[in-house]
């Protein structure tokens, strides 16, 4: 009983610190230009031989716990053995013994002594499996606050709409409290229309962006897709009607063919498949793609780190296109470009959305001069909505906003004119 709890304890402490210690592994291998760039080597370095210390006496511990069970169940038997020898030889010398039975008694005993010295070692085993599968249960019970209802319903007409009527958003804080994030949100995106949302940092753009493909669940109000509340979509069908492409760019360890198809139609045939693939990589202004080495076929590595940050930000956009959707959710998608790369996109993407409804959130005047209307989000709440021109002349705070976009964008655009 003592064994099993100290073990158990040393177990599951010596799983924890080997997941922390590879995790701190692998954020020094993604940051390793930040840690170069600053000088941290030598910190980062310490930290990582502390926690491989820490780690490495946690297994001393482990170890040691289990050598002293094993010395006791392998020493027991053998000490009863050997006093059972000298009492039997004694016994046989007296006559109140037989040499056979004493050797029936050793046969039985060193066959039993054998799988009990064993046991030790399997409980061992079975107490490091029970500890990491109590780890694997705690992420595979936790619960899933988003999900599929029970009976998902299926708009009765895929329009392209996307509505959202008293939408409120709260992350719980520290101290138990919720504080709004978006307050009371009224919004409506008619279909095929091309919506802009700006506003300074902090404002909930990317938050109600989110709340579209219920990658986050509203903490009230409704969002509608195709005038259906999200909640009662089935999460695979929603999602496959909504294409996104955020900001901070994630690709996946495969050929660019691959990134860029992810969310295509499953229906099409090859020959349509390589069309969607071309036209998607034309729209983005990513035909540097048939230039590696392998073209489009090319493995751009883990998390796509081989290519540049414009470079994954275009192949992120060409996948949003490509998976044809009737809602398309962009989250800034083209601050890694430069001007005039930026111009050609936006010279596509009006061809492209042109059927689409789309939500996009500017951080740039050009990406504003895209959409058909722009809501303007201030502290959380909406504060006007209307074409760029209307706002320009009668909203102050979007006077600012826009200004504020200008001197952003300013150095980039300096930067390339010369």
């Amino acid at each position: 009983y003592r064994f099993r709890n100290d073990y158990r304890a040393a177990s599951r402490r010596s799983q924890d610190q080997a997941g922390d210690l590879a995790t701190a592994v692998e954020e020094s291998v993604h940051g390793i230009r930040v840690i170069k760039a600053f000088g941290r080597g030598p910190h980062v370095y310490e930290g990582f031989n502390a926690q491989a210390k820490s780690l490495q006496e946690t297994e001393i511990t482990k170890a040691k716990t289990l050598a002293s069970f094993l010395l006791t169940v392998v020493a027991v038997p053998e000490t009863i053995l050997g006093i059972g020898l000298v009492i039997g030889l004694a016994q046989v010398a007296n006559g109140t013994l037989s040499v056979g039975s004493l050797v029936a008694y050793f046969a039985i005993a060193a066959v039993i002594a054998g799988p009990v010295e064993g046991m030790g070692m399997l409980l061992g085993m079975t107490l490091s499996t029970k500890t990491a599968l109590d780890r694997h249960f705690e992420v595979m019970d936790s619960i899933n606050d988003i999900a599929s209802p029970a009976q998902p319903q299926i708009p009765a007409e895929r329009d392209g709409s996307v509505k959202l009527e008293h939408v409120r958003f709260a992350y719980p804080d520290t101290a138990g409290t919720h504080r709004p994030i978006l307050a009371d949100i009224n919004l409506e995106i008619r279909p095929g229309e091309t919506m802009a949302l700006v506003g300074i940092t902090g404002s909930g753009k990317s938050t109600l962006l989110n709340l579209v493909p219920r990658l986050h669940e509203a903490t009230a109000g409704k969002v509608l897709v195709h005038g259906q509340d999200v909640k009662d979509w089935d999460l695979e069908q929603l999602r496959a009607e909504i294409a996104v492409a955020f900001e901070d760019t994630t690709l996946f360890s495969t050929t660019i063919r691959g990134n860029v198809l992810l969310g295509a139609p499953e229906h099409l045939d090859e020959r349509q498949r390589e069309a969607l693939l071309a036209e998607a990589l034309d729209v983005a202004q990513a035909q540097f793609a048939y230039a590696l080495p392998d073209g489009v076929d090319t493995l751009i590595g883990e998390e796509g780190l081989s290519l540049s940050g414009g470079q994954r930000q275009r192949i992120a956009l060409a996948r949003a296109i490509a998976a044809r959707p009737s809602v398309l959710v962009l989250d800034d998608p083209l601050s890694a470009l430069d001007v005039r790369t930026e111009e050609l996109v936006t010279e596509r993407l009006r061809d492209v959305l042109a059927g689409t409804t789309t939500l996009i959130v500017a951080h740039r005047p050009s990406t504003v001069m895209l959409a058909d209307r722009v809501a303007l989000l201030r502290d959380g709440r909406l504060d006007a909505v209307g074409s760029h021109t209307h706002l320009l002349s009668t909203n102050e705070h979007y006077r600012f906003v826009i200004a504020s976009l200008d001197d952003e964008e300013q150095p980039a655009t300096s930067e390339v004119s010369r």
